[in-house]
């Protein structure tokens, strides 16, 4: 009998299809944190590695949560209501880009590398942005991150990978 052993990275991938009993408490004590919430190293270490993640200075992991759901748009109070008025407004951007532009909104010195789903309860999505501070030395002298420092609010223009789907690209 020959017994396949997996590398760590797909072991992580098959666990996380099948999350255990811990993940519901994560996500109560996720709940009750910040919107924004900066994280020591990322839930789900293969994606992040996946996504460009290293454990270096000048990466930083960041977890937000943002409501499911479109928006609503606010009833007619006067006058005649259009007839084809609509209640339910659906954005161009799926709710990860959204997600993404919040986070660079709150940390304006750091570029937004890439994010990845980590969970969802009822009411919210939680997504998870990895970020890179282009000022810093060791992000400079790294020849495969580097690109970053001639970039500028990348999020904004729809150059992460969740942007660039809502791009159709």
């Amino acid at each position: 009998m020959v017994v396949k052993s997996m590398s760590l990275y797909s072991s992580l991938r098959t666990a996380w299809k099948k999350p255990k009993p811990l993940y519901k408490q994560k996500l109560i004590g996720w709940r009750r944190q910040n919107v924004v919430e900066r994280v020591d190293k990322p839930t789900r270490l293969d994606r992040a590695r996946q996504l460009g993640y290293k454990a270096k200075q000048g990466y930083v992991v960041v977890r937000t949560r943002i409501r499911k759901g479109g928006r609503l748009r606010p009833k007619l109070r006067k006058g005649r209501g259009p007839s084809n008025r609509g209640r339910y407004v659906t954005t161009k951007q799926s709710l990860q880009a959204i997600a993404e532009k919040r986070v660079a909104r709150k940390f304006p010195n750091l570029e937004v590398l890439n994010s990845y789903y980590v969970g969802e309860d009822g009411k919210q999505f939680f997504y998870e942005m990895i970020l890179v501070d282009p000022q810093h030395p060791v992000v400079r002298k790294d020849p495969k991150i580097n690109w970053i420092v001639r970039q500028r609010k990348r999020v904004f223009r729809g150059l992460t990978s969740a942007g660039k789907k809502s791009r159709g690209l």
